[in-house]
């Protein structure tokens, strides 16, 4: 998480209630569709689609762009031969422009079905759009990728690099223990650019890769070994990267009434770093003992800055919610561990319950950090999926009351929040309650996703993408939230109303946005992805890592605040950008272009979804 200013993990917690909101409205205005009519030449019609491409059944919208009128028809064509396989009207978006350019348009083709490799053609100007596919097979098993993505990330033994980092995590600070006391936090997952680990997002990690497991079992392949080299080891990689997750919460919750909650901080953030040459000096050393703050519902920092803290349930909800999912997942492939994991689930939510509130981040030199304020929602997880996993009442008359604390709290009704306020995104609390509870209750869990949904949708139709987040900091993060929470209500319902709505966001990441761009390092692998990203693999190593989820546009707002940014080469949107929205793809543009573990994790759920298993790649 970012710090300082120039390298590292950022935050957005900076963000101002008034001037977003300013921004909003200006964002939403028509910016100039009663300009005079202008010739279009042929270079200045954009098209903007999904780059991987579109399941059979999918609706498929192109969205078009120009500085003048284009009328007449668009066609869709063979991407080899040129050969016309469907025409279809170009349609006036009837949403607001975005940004400099005055005239936005639908292209619909969801009529087509056939499998194929295709372009769209615009026939007033020829111009074309980037190559994608139609077929059941097109996500094949990019899923995988994110897997990859995630091992890359790995602190202890890190397969991409095959070296060794970080062995002397760490020394204790507001624990039971003297300060400095060296205790095992080996482990886990680097957080993003930087070298840091957080509970936080690392048990938010483990229990989403878990979920996307138990919702997909069939997609998912087996190549590595639980170290991540490339040995099958009869377990799916999901679930090794899972195993590696939940043996370092282990380690963080070594006693019922401990649980420490993030390793390093922001001394970290001194520039680009080889993970087993660790430069930090953390006051033992370079490249030694790291910090380990326990959590302790109290407002913690070593300097001036100090987090704010009501509690630790945030915490400790979701660690319950990983270990009880990790106890069904092992209970049939080791009983052993499957055990071990219940018990630490027992013991982590009778701590969050005895500490009702949120624990946040810590920052050293910097006030920057982690400023989750949501926990009930937590809680709500870990009980419902206790009582999943051993049946007891007590469980579920939790989750039930944690549900009502929680309802629909969500960042989807606001345009700017504090940075991971609300924390992780989506409340998979109630999909997990939802089996277990009657018709009227159920009902109502469902209205609390609907109400979320609703706001998002409502602000999807003021722009022609049709993209439904507010972009604060990790924007990309809220968007497969929103898609997530729109597969687990139909998983829940069966109703299917916003699907359209959730393919929109889903075709925003791949492409159809105004800068063409995946937001997925090297997905699709022949199209437009992130590549200069903001990480110390890519500046030392200058190899690309498929699979990682970058943090996506941000308000210009914010963009134009912060310090030490800098573009390391001339910015190849620059006529896409807008004083709205920007993005990109710069290694020194740390606000949206550094790819994220707890990001990625939450992806890999919504990778599967349409994916097509471990054989297609």
């Amino acid at each position: 998480m970012q710090r300082t200013p120039s390298f590292g993990r950022s935050t957005c917690g900076r963000s101002a209630t008034l001037a977003a909101a300013l921004l909003i409205l200006a964002s939403t205005m028509d910016v100039g569709r009663a300009s005079p009519p202008a010739e279009v030449a042929a270079d200045t019609v954009h098209v903007r689609l999904n780059l991987v491409g579109y399941l059979p059944e999918d609706a498929k919208v192109a969205i078009a762009f120009a500085d003048g009128p284009v009328q007449g028809d668009f066609t869709v064509v063979e991407a080899g031969t040129g050969k016309v396989v469907y025409r279809g009207a170009v349609v006036p978006s009837s949403a607001p422009g975005w940004g400099r350019f005055a005239y936005y348009y639908e292209l619909d083709f969801s009529d087509l079905q056939a499998a194929g490799r295709y372009r769209v053609r615009i026939e007033q100007t020829g111009d074309v759009s980037a190559p994608f596919g139609i077929g059941p097979d097109v996500y094949g098993a990019y899923h995988e990728d994110l897997l990859g993505f995630m091992r890359q990330q790995r602190c202890g033994y890190n397969p991409f690099l095959d070296r060794v980092c970080h062995q002397r995590d760490g020394r204790s600070f507001y624990g039971p223990m003297p300060d400095s006391t060296f205790i095992d936090v080996t482990g886990g997952w680097h957080d993003a650019g930087d070298q840091l680990k957080y509970l936080i997002t690392g048990s938010n990690a483990t229990a989403r890769m878990l979920l996307a497991y138990l919702l997909e079992p069939t997609k998912f392949g087996d190549a590595t070994n639980g170290l991540g080299q490339p040995h099958p080891n009869g377990l799916p990689d999901v679930l090794d990267e899972a195993r590696w997750g939940l043996d370092w919460l282990h380690r963080l919750h070594a006693a019922p009434d401990q649980l420490v909650h993030q390793v390093a901080d922001d001394r970290d953030h001194i520039g680009w770093k080889w993970p087993d040459r660790d430069s930090s000096d953390y006051g033992w050393g370079p490249n030694s003992y790291r910090p380990a703050y326990f959590a302790t519902g109290t407002p913690q920092g070593l300097r001036e800055y100090k987090s704010e803290a009501t509690g630790l349930a945030n915490l400790a909800g979701r660690v319950a919610a990983a270990m009880a999912l990790g106890a069904r997942v092992w209970n049939d492939r080791d009983p052993v561990f499957a055990e071990k994991n219940l018990a630490a689930a027992r013991t982590a939510y009778a701590l969050g319950k005895a500490n009702e509130g949120y624990q946040q981040g810590n920052s050293y030199g910097a006030p920057y950090r982690y400023a989750e304020r949501t926990w009930a929602d937590d809680m709500e997880w870990g009980a419902a999926e206790l009582y999943a996993a051993t049946g007891e009442a007590m469980y579920l008359e939790d989750a039930r009351h944690y549900a009502r604390l929680a309802a629909a709290t969500s960042w989807m009704p606001r345009d700017s929040t504090e940075h991971y306020e609300f924390y992780p995104f989506v409340n998979v609390g109630h999909f997990a309650l939802y089996p277990h509870v009657d018709a009227a209750f159920q009902d109502t869990l469902a209205a609390y996703y609907r109400d979320g949904i609703e706001h998002a949708l409502r602000r999807g139709s003021t722009n022609p993408f049709r993209i439904g987040v507010p972009f604060i900091w990790c924007s990309n993060n809220l968007v497969t939230a929103l898609i997530t929470q729109i597969l687990l209500y139909e998983h829940m319902t069966g109703d299917r109303q916003y699907h359209a709505f959730m393919l929109a966001q889903r075709d925003w990441l791949l492409g159809r946005n105004p800068w063409g761009t995946s937001m997925f390092m090297n997905i699709p692998p022949d199209g437009e992805y992130p590549q200069d990203v903001h990480t110390s693999t890519w500046a030392l190593t200058g190899r690309e890592v498929p699979g990682g989820l970058v943090d996506g546009p941000v308000y210009a707002t914010i963009y134009n605040s912060l310090r030490g940014l800098h573009l390391s080469a001339p910015d190849e949107f620059a006529r896409f950008q807008n004083p709205y929205v920007v993005y990109h793809d710069d290694i020194g543009d740390y606000s949206t272009n550094e790819p994220t573990m707890d990001g990625t994790a939450g992806a890999i759920y919504v990778m599967a979804y349409f994916g097509a298993g471990p054989a297609v790649r």
